[in-house]
């Protein structure tokens, strides 16, 4: 009754100065939210789920305050990819500062124009894919997500998209929260890319809910930016239909405390779905990845690639989970997540699950944490390679794995060098 009681008056503190916006459907499905929250309450360290993550910071009534950034010469992540670039500041749409969303050769529409329309595609999205990614484990920071956000767009596709469409989030003010909620659909056949980038604000909650049709092509690969002191949540729930393909990479360097959520259903035969993430941090530096993959089609693939790099006292989670459920026969699962910890004060929590319900399946984890291998550091270091370098070598081999579930090798280029930039900054 007291944890009820905490978590009440917690949530009634989130959520002063907030309303639910919105008279059409876009309304209702907020409000729908609005009373889901309200039974759920937020999140608490006692949870099941958020044991070895503290909420506190990201469920307190403000923000704590959080230092601007200065990234010095160094260019945006995805800055030279050809992509359409749509730019938030603080978690606010900038139209000034973003490219003309029509040069995607998709629909994009900002949330705030489609509450008008009564018969709109994101009616089936909006708030649906949000709503069963609740079980069987709440997501309370989705649903505030999904009953506040006011920031965000609708995106179709239904062809191969003509460019990428690339997310760059600005943190200006040191005070700022957002709430940013994007809604996607590829329809039969369809290809699309999302970039993301930046730190968007001194705490950002954001959802993106991906319908994935049948045999349709989804590409996502994000950098989080190295802001030190920035909060995030983010949630990914997405739905894949048969013969399609799902796949999401993200890289985190610095950050305060990161929760990354991805919650995939592969409810068509012969679907794909590959989820993989590279952290790296230290000192305050706390990362948490939690995946939930759901297996329901038949013959269906999925991959969970995640690895950790910390030092000087950051910690990881990882908190995996594939779910197959009956009659989803031939699926194929694996999942992996390591740490390389760079010294005897940073730590790696890890909680692999499998729950199978049926009998023809190829299903594995594995998690480990370890420190660099001695004898391939020795190795370099006999052929004239500084101490330092070496390492960074090996760590970047370490991290190969992860960065090479992106399939644009542009896109993959990008993230090597930027976390060989963060590597040479620590070599100092």
């Amino acid at each position: 009754m007291a944890l009820a009681q905490a978590k009440s008056d917690a949530l009634a503190a989130r959520l002063d100065g907030l309303a639910v916006g919105g008279s059409g459907w876009l309304g209702a499905a907020r409000r729908d939210a609005a009373s889901r929250l309200a039974a759920m309450g937020l999140p608490n360290k006692r949870d099941e789920y958020w044991r070895y993550t503290d909420p506190a910071s990201l469920t307190q009534a403000a923000p704590m305050p959080a230092a601007l950034f200065d990234a010095g010469d160094e260019a945006p992540a995805f800055d030279g990819i050809d992509a359409v670039k749509l730019v938030f500041v603080d978690g606010v749409f900038d139209a000034a500062q973003s490219d003309d969303p029509a040069l995607a050769g998709v629909e994009i529409t900002h949330l705030s124009k489609a509450d008008g329309v009564d018969i709109h595609w994101a009616r089936e999205v909006y708030g649906v894919l949000e709503t069963r990614g609740q079980t069987p484990v709440h997501r309370p920071l989705a649903t505030l997500n999904t009953a506040y956000a006011a920031e965000g767009f609708l995106i179709r596709a239904t062809a191969k998209a003509a460019k990428p469409v690339s997310f760059t989030y600005l943190h200006r003010a040191e005070h700022s929260d957002a709430l940013i909620h994007h809604c996607i659909k590829l329809e039969k056949g369809a290809e699309l890319t999302i970039l993301e980038n930046g730190p968007a604000a001194a705490r950002i909650t954001s959802v993106m809910e991906v319908e994935v049709a049948d045999t349709a092509r989804f590409h996502h690969i994000r950098a989080q930016g190295r802001d030190h002191e920035r909060r995030a949540a983010t949630h990914v729930f997405s739905r894949v239909g048969a013969g399609a393909l799902f796949k999401s990479f993200t890289l985190t360097a610095n950050g305060c405390l990161t929760r990354n959520e991805q919650i995939v259903e592969l409810v068509g035969n012969d679907g794909v779905a590959h989820v993989a993430g590279a952290a790296v941090g230290d000192g305050t530096f706390h990362h948490d990845d939690t995946v939930f993959m759901t297996h329901e089609g038949q013959r269906c693939e999925s991959r969970q690639v995640f690895k950790k790099v910390l030092m000087n006292g950051a910690v990881g989670v990882f908190q995996g989970k594939i779910l197959v459920k009956q009659g989803a026969q031939k699926t194929d699962g694996y999942q992996i997540s390591q740490s390389l910890l760079l010294d005897g004060d940073s730590q790696f929590l890890a909680k692999p699950e499998l729950e199978i319900y049926a009998d023809d399946v190829k299903c594995s984890h594995g998690s480990t944490s370890g420190a660099i291998d001695d004898t391939a550091l020795f190795y370099l270091q006999s052929r004239g390679v500084p101490k330092r370098v070496a390492q960074s070598l090996l760590v970047l081999a370490f991290l190969a794995e992860a960065i090479g579930e992106i399939e644009d090798e542009a896109i993959a280029e990008d993230i090597r060098s930027r976390l060989e930039g963060w590597l040479q900054r620590h070599e100092h």
